[in-house]
């Protein structure tokens, strides 16, 4: 009798140190974190010039500086917070321009290496933010197309 139970004791020992070693390496394993890409893109058109820098996680835009420099107009310079929904990116555009702070809906539409700006009927909402009426009538300009290129 006294060798069974020593035998149940030791059995109960070892089952007890391999479902810890299992539960040690369970908890060891780590899920993959969700990369975060940096992406720049650039638009040149004749004395006008587009820049865009993203930061993504996923489908998210985790932070993002657009800057539009048109020729002999005050510069806008901002922050884009968003989302990319399939090939499109949607964003809220939080820009200085001739001194003031505006906001509105930016979007644009990515085709390999390259993000083309979309244009649509948008609304004011008298608070300050401009917003698309409807996104998905949404045209977007082949005339205005940035291009991917080395992140500064």
């Amino acid at each position: 009798m006294l060798k069974q139970m020593l035998y149940g004791f030791i059995l109960a020992s070892v089952l007890t140190s391999c479902k810890k070693e299992t539960e040690k390496a369970v908890s060891e394993t780590q899920l993959p974190e969700a990369s975060i890409t940096e992406e720049c893109y650039l638009g040149i058109f004749k004395n006008d010039t587009i820049s865009m820098q993203l930061k993504i996680e996923g489908n998210q835009l985790t932070s993002g500086n657009l800057s539009y420099h048109r020729f002999q107009k005050d510069k806008n310079e901002g922050t884009l917070v968003g989302e990319l929904k399939g090939d499109t990116l949607l964003a809220v555009y939080t820009f200085k321009s001739e001194g003031m702070t505006s906001v509105r809906d930016v979007a644009f539409l990515k085709m390999g290496a390259t993000y083309t700006e979309g244009f649509g009927e948008s609304v004011d909402d008298n608070a300050g933010k401009v917003t698309f009426k409807d996104p998905k009538t949404l045209q977007f300009d082949p005339n205005t197309i940035l291009s991917k290129v080395v992140c500064p």
